[in-house]
């Protein structure tokens, strides 16, 4: 229904990820595997960072009403024996990559185990589908309604790339922006998505994570 009703537009970009993903070694060093912090938890923070700056994309559509929401309560594709599911971490704005970590490793528990709350169901504002784990290197999600976009992140690859005359490789992952023209344009998205890649490619202090 969402596919055929909704005017879907699309806008991709590439993310040099090296600086994050050495962050995201050094954090993990000595920590036990039920502690190490996820690359998706960088990813949700810089997220809700991004739907903070861009408030048209943390919207609904309803009926010919677009409807902003103040809350930031990103939904996260979780793949389930019988599909997929996308509830939502809620109250984003203010939460830090280790609580972020720990939220989403909490989710992902009872959403296995069939014990989420209506209100992560029911009250998601922005969609963030990520592959990352498995080899897929790009691809379009589709929008979860009344919300008006979803990211598909996918699975970080080592390219070639020219540097001041010279070639090197950068760990790169392309991130696409599933956008409803009814609500937002893409000069909108583009800046999004600029946005979003300016905060994973220089990860600064939102990105620092507790002992």
């Amino acid at each position: 229904e969402s596919k055929t009703q909704v005017p879907h537009f699309y806008l991709s970009t590439e993310i040099e990820l090296d600086t994050l993903l050495d962050l995201v070694d050094a954090t993990n060093e000595g920590r036990a595997r039920e502690e190490r912090i996820t690359v998706t938890a960088y990813l949700l923070r810089a997220v809700a960072m991004t739907l903070a700056e861009h408030p048209a994309f943390n919207a609904a559509w309803n009926g010919d009403v677009v409807e902003r929401w103040d809350a930031i309560n990103i939904g996260v594709a979780i793949a389930l024996d019988d599909g997929l599911i996308a509830p939502a971490l809620l109250d984003c704005r203010e939460r830090s990559v280790t609580d972020l970590a720990a939220g989403l490793g909490d989710l992902v528990t009872r959403t296995r185990a069939g014990k989420l709350r209506a209100p992560e169901i029911g009250e998601g504002t922005f969609t963030l589908s990520n592959l990352g784990m498995f080899d897929v290197t790009t691809f379009t999600a589709i929008i979860t309604p009344p919300q008006v976009a979803i990211l598909a992140t996918a699975r970080t690859v080592e390219r070639p790339v020219v540097r001041d005359g010279a070639v090197t490789t950068r760990r790169i992952m392309s991130a696409t922006l599933s956008s409803d023209h009814r609500v937002v344009d893409g000069v909108g998205a583009a800046r999004f998505l600029g946005t979003l890649k300016g905060l994973l490619e220089a990860p600064g202090d939102w990105a620092q994570v507790e002992r």
